[in-house]
């Protein structure tokens, strides 16, 4: 290990790290940019690197990615990542009240802790996690994306409407199922365009409805105030806020168990982080107007991801998410095929790139706490300025995931529906949950309803299964009985 460490601490390795993590702050603080897309496209130039340098590379870009979404969310209400989409919920608004500095803060602490933890266990007990996770079939998958669409309820707050927050989720749900159904190979709703064929794409989706909007009822503002009374040097000083912890460490422990699960992302990890951080929460009526602990959450949870997701990837070649697979390809490349031999015959390569890591989550966390200050005055640039810089870095989002202008037709048509969605006091943010979250929903359904021949026992055979609904129906029953409470004191006040 003592060698291991000498090849990471080295200068070229350090070097290495450094641009890696940075380039991914980069990218994933662009919208449109993806981790995913950075990974993939960078792996073949790898190919006349040293094996190990370039492995350094790419895992310093994930890790920097994850974390880089969050910077525009918080910001400018622009996911830079669709795992930051959780983020945006809590960041814009503390942004708006002039804490954009302590929100930055706050993310770059859970995103490195979360990143940390991650690690940590691929690297102490990688293969013993890889067996277990092979227990987690189509039906617990189903039941997981289905822990995340519980959310929706417990957006349905005091100030809005269950039965609204349930129709825009189904909105988002019937928005996702348009495409190619994997099962049958026939096409949905896709109104002879080829470029539905393969269902619609979620970074365009999140731009319209978080970047553009933001950008139009800004633009229609006749007066545009921030408040800027925290917006002094003094915030480079400003303390996390208490009992912050327990929210990063249940964030950490989700998405890194979420990562472990083949085929998992860190949006759901982000999701679910975000709803289990809102149950235990002591201030539940701030979420959605700019709660910290939301962020924790959200952001420990998809940077939990990054480690768990390289679990099942390096000991059994089972992608844990799409970017992990990306890495696996680099992997292949360079000659080492997932498995067992990794951590044997190839562990001169294998355990540096799992220690560069934790370098590349220490480089973002300087970079974050350093910058954090200074990138939080962006909140005070007027209206006039933004509006346009921000629609054109929209529009470039947009357009730069597939070069197709269609994508951009894309992003404004969801712009303008969810302005007028928002309008008549329907939730976004369920919305997008079902947008995001319904394809893994209808995917784990439909396959595992194959696998027990039309039964639908098989959503409750497995032991997993069983701990599964017990936690759905801890995260419904407590929001629909305050729901309930609050129709009959409405009622009783009304007689």
């Amino acid at each position: 290990m003592f060698e291991y460490l000498a090849i990471v601490f080295s200068g070229p390795a350090l070097l290495t790290i450094a641009i890696g993590t940075i380039a991914g702050v980069a990218i994933g603080g662009m919208p449109g940019l993806t981790a995913t897309m950075a990974v993939g496209l960078l792996v073949p130039f790898t190919y006349t690197m040293d094996p190990t340098m370039g492995l350094m590379l790419l895992g310093g870009i994930y890790c920097g990615a994850m974390y880089g979404g969050s910077i525009p969310a918080i910001l400018l209400n622009t996911p830079g990542t669709p795992a930051a989409v959780a983020t945006a919920i809590e960041g814009y608004p503390m942004s708006r009240k002039g804490k954009a500095g302590l929100a930055l803060k706050v993310s770059v602490i859970a995103s490195f802790t979360g990143g940390m933890f991650s690690i940590l266990i691929l690297l102490l007990f990688a293969p013993v996690l890889a067996r277990q996770a092979l227990a987690f079939g189509p039906a617990e998958t189903f039941l997981l994306a289905l822990m995340g669409l519980a959310g929706i309820i417990s957006i349905a707050d005091e100030n809005s409407s269950l039965l609204k927050a349930l129709i825009a989720g189904l909105l988002g749900m019937i928005i996702a199922v348009i495409g190619t159904d994997d099962m049958s190979g026939s096409q949905r709703y896709t109104m002879g365009l080829v470029e539905l064929v393969d269902g619609v794409n979620f970074m365009p989706a999140l731009i319209g409805l978080f970047s553009m909007i933001q950008m139009l009822e800004l633009a229609g503002m006749q007066h545009h105030t921030v408040d800027t009374s925290a917006l002094h040097k003094k915030q480079k000083s400003e303390p996390m806020p208490k009992g912050i912890g327990k929210h990063i460490a249940l964030g950490s422990g989700t998405g890194t168990v979420i990562g472990i699960l083949p085929g998992e992302g860190a949006t759901i990890a982000a999701f679910i982080s975000y709803n289990l951080s809102k149950r235990i929460s002591k201030t539940k009526e701030l979420f959605g107007k700019g709660n910290p602990e939301g962020i924790a959450a959200a952001e420990s949870g998809n940077n939990g991801c990054v480690g768990g997701s390289l679990v099942p990837t390096l000991t059994l070649g089972i992608p844990g998410n799409s970017v992990a697979a990306a890495l696996m390809g680099a992997f292949i490349i360079h000659g080492m095929i997932p498995g067992p031999d990794l951590f044997t015959e190839y562990a001169d390569r294998t355990y540096p790139f799992i220690i560069s890591m934790f370098v590349a989550n220490g480089v973002f966390l300087l970079v974050g706490l350093f910058f954090a200050p200074y990138l939080a005055r962006i909140a005070l640039i007027p209206p006039a300025i933004m509006v346009p810089v921000v629609s054109a870095f929209a529009v470039l989002g947009s357009y730069a995931l597939n070069n197709s202008v269609f994508d951009v037709y894309l992003m404004i048509a969801f712009a303008l529906g969810g302005l007028v969605i928002k309008k008549l006091g329907y939730s976004l943010e369920a919305l997008i949950l079902g947008l995001i979250l319904g394809p893994i929903a209808e995917g784990g359904f439909t396959q595992g309803m194959i696998i027990g021949h039309g039964s639908p026992m098989i959503f409750f055979h497995s032991n997993i299964a069983k701990v599964m609904w017990v936690i759905i129906l801890a995260l419904l029953i407590p929001p629909l009985y305050s729901y309930y409470k609050m129709l009959r004191g409405a009622k009783s006040q009304a007689e």
